[in-house]
């Protein structure tokens, strides 16, 4: 290469140099040693206070206790969820809050985990609005959680979010509704979280290998691997996933309501009794329709009797498929969800209710009944579960006069929802009450400030249709119970 050549080569080689230097953070000091294996030129007690963050004592966390530190440079961990970044590991791309889910409420922007809120937002996951246009009771309610308990005791309700009570500053009250509090988890001996050997959730210790107990407290006798072969089942399944592996011994799930034991059993919760009823239900002795037993989940008919649940007798000339396809008719569930089929016949429940009717019971009149009982409001008849209106009375349930005695004014100011809008938005207002829309079946309630959809379910149906969907809540009818009016509570079944 030629001598002028070189010379250039020298001089850009440099300025890329420099160029490179003053582009890291103030903070960042090249590591002071002369070659790769060479000794650190600065003293142990320089090298950790470079590495320290400002403002720390001495025998403070090195690197945030995220890196090892390398003659004055933090050399962050990479083998731990997320990535770990900065001249003092200071910056960890999944620290900053969350608020119902979303990352700084959706209203701000992850920076260095804290949350950088947009203009008219604040708090720690910018999920408090400055200017709020709620009333006191709206706001309140949007607080309220399923207990219907502001904030759930421990926080107080902002604009409709609750702000969690934390005097010490350790955020372990927190939830959309300040329904955790990890301070459950924490050891009275030890006074550390689930005592050191798990994590906490919501106020629940999940124990590492080898430990368990409310606060991770027992270690147990025999190694992990060895748990785990004990407690797996025949499938391959951890306590065939309905039950959860404790020092090899399988602890089964009891999803019953009442707190009773015995529906899932086995040594690894291999037997689900559930399974040989017809219709699940705790309160009755119902075991496979009644003719056979149940032996782990399995039912052993009796003679005579025939089906997964021993259902079909065999004098029935019809196979199980044909019986149920009488049983349908035109609903998608036999007996329309409301009785019991039996080669192809149905047979409506509640027993003796003749309210269940139809050559597959799909009549039921207790829907023309208000909550209190009425039939049609008494403006009307029910026919096969329809209210048909006398003359001046409209409406499903013939609730509405076609004539109003109220001026406009006056219906108006009875179909205001708390914050001033006529029927909640979602519909229309003849003399004092609202007319949801047709449009959005869902929409219910006095002010239609009611979503039925957020009534439980089961096998498709709202209240399972043996009950009355009241602003999310299943209204059971008698004989009923459970959150979707499921569990048949009866003292006769068909």
């Amino acid at each position: 290469m030629r001598p002028a050549a070189f010379r250039n080569f020298l001089l850009l080689a440099s300025s890329l140099l420099f160029a490179g230097l003053s582009a890291v953070p103030q903070s960042f000091s090249p590591s002071l040693r002369r070659a790769t294996g060479a000794a650190c030129r600065l003293s142990r007690a320089e090298s950790e206070r470079r590495c320290r963050a400002p403002g720390q004592p001495p025998g403070g966390a090195l690197c945030h206790g995220r890196g090892r530190c390398d003659c004055g440079v933090c050399i962050c961990h990479v083998n731990e969820p997320g990535v770990y970044f900065g001249p003092l590991c200071e910056c960890h791309e999944w620290v900053c809050e969350t608020y119902d889910g979303s990352t700084c409420a959706g209203h701000g922007k992850c920076d260095c985990g804290k949350c950088k809120c947009e203009e008219g937002w604040f708090g720690e996951a910018c999920q408090y609005p400055t200017h709020c246009d709620l009333t006191k009771k709206k706001s309140n309610q949007m607080c309220k959680n399923s207990q219907d308990v502001i904030c759930s005791n421990a926080g107080t309700c902002h604009c409709g979010r609750c702000k969690c009570d934390n005097p010490d500053g350790n955020g372990l009250v927190y939830g959309k509704f300040c329904e955790c509090d990890d301070r459950e988890c924490i050891d009275d001996e030890t006074e550390e979280i689930c005592g050191g050997h798990g994590k906490c959730y919501c106020g629940n210790c999940y124990c590492g290998s080898g430990w368990h107990g409310d606060k991770c407290e027992f270690q147990c006798d025999i190694t992990p691997w060895e748990s785990k072969r004990r407690c797996t089942s025949p499938d391959g399944k951890i306590c065939s996933n309905r039950g959860t592996c404790v020092c090899g011994e399988c602890s089964c799930h009891d999803v019953d309501p009442t707190g009773d034991w015995g529906d899932i059993h086995g040594d690894t919760c291999e037997c689900d009794e559930r399974d040989c009823r017809a219709v699940y239900d705790r309160y009755s002795d119902d075991f496979c329709s009644g003719h056979g037993q149940c032996n782990c989940g399995r039912c052993d008919c009796k003679v005579g009797w025939y089906g997964k649940k021993c259902e079909h007798p065999r004098s029935c000339p019809l196979s199980a498929e044909e019986s149920i396809r009488k049983c349908q008719g035109s609903s998608n569930l036999p007996c329309s969800g409301r009785g019991k089929c039996e080669c192809g016949k149905c047979t409506c429940y509640p027993p003796g209710d003749r309210r269940v009717y139809g050559k597959t019971c799909e009549c039921d009149d207790r829907r023309c009944e208000d909550l209190d009982g009425a039939v049609c409001g008494g403006h009307g008849t029910c026919s096969c579960g329809r209210c048909v209106c006398e003359r001046g009375w409209f409406g499903e349930l013939c609730q509405h006069p076609r004539k109003c005695n109220l001026t406009e004014e006056q219906s108006k100011s009875l179909c205001e929802s708390a914050d001033g809008i006529l029927c909640s938005g979602k519909g229309s207002c003849h003399c004092g009450k609202c007319i949801c829309s047709a449009e959005e079946w869902y929409i219910s309630g006095e002010l239609c400030d009611c979503d039925d959809r957020d009534c439980d379910k089961h096998d498709g149906l709202v209240c399972t249709g043996n009950g009355i969907c009241n602003c999310g809540n299943c209204e059971c009818w008698d004989g009923w119970n459970g959150n979707a009016c499921e569990i048949w509570l009866g003292t006769e079944y068909p």
